[in-house]
């Protein structure tokens, strides 16, 4: 389930990042047309677009990145899919406040907040540098974790880890 659950996150990925490359394409061609040369010292439609565009870059590069972190993560489980007895980056987890509605939390390199269904099963990816993320790491099956949301300590036990 761990690797179709990555496969499916690595397919989302590649989604984002067609759609993100034609944006950063769009916003290039904005940025170097005719149209967009200053008319006024005022008028900074080009500048903007280039702003836009190096933004865009930046994330497609971030997402190219990400794609990479899974499909490492992806070779290294497929490889040794041995339990985990700690969380670490790769684990499956559920809080028992979550079991009522199987809600399940994978730790992943990126992709934070993305949420999908895998075998019937919910998932939210988290990563290790989240609030959530910070207070799961190296716990072990029955801990009981004390997660800080703001200005709101939430305590509760891990009923799941794999």
């Amino acid at each position: 389930m761990k690797l179709a659950l990555i496969n499916n996150i690595i397919r989302y990925l590649n989604d984002e990042l067609q759609l993100l490359l034609s944006a950063a394409n769009n916003a290039h061609q904005a940025a170097i047309d005719d149209q967009s040369i200053a008319e006024t010292q005022y008028d900074t439609l080009a500048i903007e677009a280039g702003y836009l565009a190096e933004g865009q870059s930046r994330r497609v590069e971030s997402l190219k990145q990400a794609i990479i972190s899974f499909e490492q993560l992806f070779e290294i489980l497929k490889q040794r899919p041995a339990p985990h007895t700690s969380i670490k980056l790769g684990s499956i987890v559920q809080l028992a406040q979550e079991q009522t509605i199987g809600q399940y939390l994978f730790i992943a390199p990126a992709a934070a907040g993305y949420r999908c269904e895998v075998a019937g099963k919910k998932f939210t990816v988290i990563t290790p540098e989240s609030p959530m993320g910070q207070s799961l790491i190296n716990q072990r099956l029955s801990d009981e974790v004390s997660i800080t949301l703001g200005n709101t300590i939430h305590i509760d036990e891990i009923t799941h880890l794999s």
